[in-house]
């Protein structure tokens, strides 16, 4: 028996605009729509559904709109206030590997990401929330971000929770373009030209993400949807149509950019082409084929009249034009056949040992029973609803020809692309890098298709976090692989950063305490930061990616980091005294003409290090008398 409380329904008297609301979205579902703090009667196409000519269309325009989209496209460009603290201990292979695994905010990690990577990916492949009613979707609080992030993960406390954006929500498609719109901006920035990105959804956002990209990337850059067909059977799961298939939406930074794409022959394929001579493998295939009809025979360059050798004459629509007809007999790349039906000319369909036009229907092997089995077979502690296999993720990887690129996918998930990634590069010998982007999104131990893995959690004495199950998912998949191919010298590490505010401080008086603000504000990093820390975040503010090569050397008793082969020099001692100054300068131009960069060096130092203004002005004194001007301070 439930208990009625005071803030159930039937506790209440009737809510009265409620009901008027829905009688009239009943009536005209055209005219409610969605606003700031939920549904909206819109008044001009109202009285355009009930005749009142009274209404203007200066607001009518082609395109998406919806409440908040200047505030989310604002919020693509605000700068964020972060940085990216390296975890060594979390990752693996850290000195050699160029993967990458983020924890973090994916609208934040996109934003410090541009400097360094703008540009420089070839393929996205995201698989976001389906915005089902069940699954999270970001709140769209732009204000201050970084905050918000440690509050929805539980790093601080107060403020705002993760929770699911349910369908009584008055802004259901509203939070999910809101959160959606300012990462597409961001990503979009990161594609190399002929990049591509591929995103999975089903028919709930099919409509709105279509627009969402068409408004981004142009509708010139779209490219032709892809079904894939993600389960079979399932009647009972929709009172309607039984539901099996999701959806693939590509689009590139720019079509004029994209080469072909190709996937690979199938050995079903391979039988076909049972025939060779000097030019290669091929089989016989027909000019003329069923269902061939030619909309306008007079244009058509395709319809006309062919002579056979015994003189018969036949018009049809042919595959190839009667130029190409008569160079293939000529050539001995067609022949004339009679055929219990008559006569007709076949012609040598040649093997494209580039491989053939993928097709955009997927069926096989491609579904969700198969993501399942092979996050179970790796990791029975792990469920995940819905997860994609890798090889959905292989055959975008494959046919956009990511042979030696970067792959993102900032909605990581369970891990899928890191390991389709791997997984491909051991199959065709590529070179492809991964950065993977994941919400350390907490798991709840009381829910029942998360109870397992956050025991896991616990018992590995790791944070109860999605973000751990992915890169435990990496570790295992690289160490089977490795086990199942111990030739194999290709990159299966992944390195670890995780989200967090500045290493340095912030200019934050109190007015109150004018002598101790100045007092803290003599160190500006913050206490607990690390030289690495500091080191990784200089390399995002620099633009130089977080996988560039480092080394270090002792200089006047202090460390000395070189980063790209001597494009950043940076010596982060906490001390450094005027007697140490020459010396320390010295070392560093001899060790910056041994290193010779192309380009011009930029040298770091923590401000608060030297003793003195004279330690400072002696030490920049040396290096700019040696061509190192560009010289700063921590």
């Amino acid at each position: 028996m439930r208990k009625i409380t005071a803030d159930d329904p039937e506790a209440k008297s009737p809510d009265l605009a409620a009901e008027n609301l829905a009688r009239l979205r009943a009536l005209f579902p055209e005219a409610v729509t969605e606003g700031a703090d939920g549904p909206v009667v819109n008044v001009d196409v109202l009285k355009t559904l009930i005749g009142d000519r009274t209404v203007s269309d200066a607001e009518e325009k082609y395109g998406l709109s919806w409440h908040g989209k200047r505030r989310a496209r604002q919020g693509a460009l605000t700068p964020s206030t972060g940085t990216l603290r390296p975890c060594p201990e979390d990752s693996v292979d850290w000195d050699t590997t160029q993967n990458l695994m983020i924890e973090g905010d994916n609208l934040e990690v996109l934003k410090l990401l541009q400097k360094s990577y703008a540009g420089k990916v070839k393929l996205i492949y995201i698989d976001p929330p389906y915005n089902t009613g069940k699954d999270f979707v970001y709140p769209d609080n732009f204000q201050d971000t970084i905050r918000n992030y440690l509050e929805l993960t539980g790093q601080v406390e107060g403020g705002q929770r993760i929770s699911s954006n349910t369908e009584a929500s008055g802004r259901f498609h509203t939070d999910w373009l809101n959160m959606m719109y300012p990462r597409l901006k961001l990503a979009r920035n990161l594609l190399k030209e002929d990049g591509v990105l591929f995103v999975s959804i089903d028919e709930i956002e099919l409509s709105n993400l279509l627009l969402l990209l068409n408004d981004v990337f142009g509708e010139e850059n779209m490219l032709p949807p892809i079904i894939r067909r993600a389960k079979i059977g399932g009647g009972s799961d929709n009172k309607h149509i039984a539901k099996e298939a999701d959806y693939i939406l590509g689009v590139a930074k720019s079509t004029s950019c994209l080469g072909k794409f190709f996937s690979p022959h199938s050995e079903k394929d391979l039988k076909r082409y049972s025939h060779q001579d000097e030019r290669g493998a091929f089989f016989w295939d027909t000019y003329s084929r069923a269902g061939l009809v030619s909309d306008d025979p007079e244009t058509d360059s395709l319809y006309y009249t062919v002579e056979f050798p015994d003189g018969q004459k036949r018009t049809d629509r042919w595959r190839r034009s009667s130029d190409r007809l008569q160079r293939d007999l000529l050539d001995g790349e067609a022949k004339f056949i009679m055929t219990e039906n008559g006569w007709n000319i076949h012609f040598k369909q040649r093997l494209n040992m580039e491989g053939k036009r993928p097709r955009q229907i997927l069926y096989d092997r491609m579904g969700n029973i198969e993501g399942g089995s092979e996050i179970e077979s790796l990791c029975p502690e792990m469920r995940f609803q819905y997860p994609k296999p890798t090889s959905l993720v292989r055959f975008v990887a494959e046919i956009c020809d990511s042979y030696n690129d970067l792959v993102l996918d900032f909605f990581a998930g369970s891990g899928t692309t890191g390991h389709a990634i791997i997984s491909q590069n051991i199959s065709d010998g590529g070179r492809r890098r991964y950065i993977l982007v994941q919400l350390p999104e907490p798991l709840d131990p009381e829910n029942k298709d998360q109870k397992i893995a956050a025991e896991f959690c616990r018992k590995q004495n790791r944070p109860l976090t999605i973000a751990e199950l992915t890169k435990e998912r990496l570790r295992r998949a690289g160490q089977k692989i490795r086990e199942e191919n111990p030739l194999f010298s290709g990159d299966l590490g992944f390195r670890v950063f995780k989200l967090d505010t500045s290493n340095l401080r912030a200019w934050d008086p109190d007015r109150g305490d004018l002598e101790g603000t100045l007092a803290a504000a003599v160190e500006h990093v913050k206490e607990g930061r690390t030289e690495a820390d500091l080191l990784y975040e200089l390399l995002l503010k620099l633009g130089l990616e977080l996988t560039v090569p480092m080394t270090r050397r002792e200089i006047a008793g202090k460390t000395v980091h070189s980063i790209g082969a001597g494009t950043l020099l940076a010596c982060l001692a906490e001390s450094i005294s005027a007697a140490e100054a020459e010396p320390l300068g010295l070392g560093l131009v001899a060790w910056h003409q041994e290193l010779a960069p192309a380009g011009e060096t930029s040298v770091v130092f923590r401000d608060s290090a030297f003793a003195d203004d004279v330690a400072k002005t002696n030490l920049a004194a040396i290096l700019a008398q040696h061509g190192l001007e560009n010289v700063r301070s921590l």
